[in-house]
């Protein structure tokens, strides 16, 4: 027996030469496979949730980069210029009415043309309708005069009566004419009226980037 070897134990775990016995068991490689792989995706896990927290504080309000759609590219937005009206119409004091009766009541052009000066138009003539329209007209009336007086005139006078149908005729002047028909009753309320222009000549609201298609 070798004097390296313990007393009392031979076999297997008698040594001799230089042979030593290995008293450890060996490593588990698996477990320590397992332990680097779970740390790689912690790291991960944690870069991850780092990116994020700095999108969150970043987004809106803190971020003053362009924003850009789903391509790249930066969309096509601009203001528009909240300051410019729909449209520009003459005031009543600058719409010169004509006003004439083509119904079998008598008095009702006087009556008429007094409530419109009240609101401000100028009045012309006031009569009878010419015989071309006298007892013709099944509306509430006709609005005549020049092709320049279809976009500006007709639609400040339109407002005060429903139902007007417009009519051009050959005349240089810019004035108006109001020819009442057999189913004229009375002009439109006044606040009505004003209501209705102010919604022709009020501000073209901006549309948000966000909201254009």
């Amino acid at each position: 027996m070798s004097m390296l070897t313990p007393p009392g134990m031979g076999g297997k775990y008698r040594i001799t030469g230089a042979k030593y016995p290995r008293m450890r068991r060996p490593r588990n490689r698996r477990r320590i496979v397992l332990a680097a792989v779970a740390t790689v995706v912690a790291l991960g896990l944690a870069g991850w949730g780092t990116v994020q927290l700095i999108d969150v504080f970043t987004a809106d309000g803190g971020s003053k980069e362009k924003t850009t759609t789903a391509s790249g590219r930066e969309p096509d937005c601009k203001p528009s210029p909240s300051a410019a009206p729909v449209r520009t119409l003459p005031k009543p004091a600058q719409i010169t009415v004509n006003i004439y009766n083509a119904t079998p009541r008598a008095g009702l052009a006087k009556s008429t043309a007094d409530e419109l000066k009240k609101r401000g138009f100028v009045i012309g003539k006031v009569g009878n309708a010419p015989a071309a329209f006298d007892k013709k007209i099944p509306g509430t009336g006709i609005l005549l005069g020049a092709p320049a007086a279809a976009d500006s005139s007709f639609t400040v006078l339109g407002a005060q009566l429903k139902g007007a149908k417009p009519q051009h005729d050959e005349r240089k002047t810019k004035d108006v004419d109001l020819l009442l028909g057999t189913a004229f009753k009375s002009l439109s309320v006044q606040k009505d009226a004003e209501r209705a222009l102010a919604v022709l000549t009020r501000p073209a609201p901006d549309v948000p980037c966000d909201h254009k298609g």
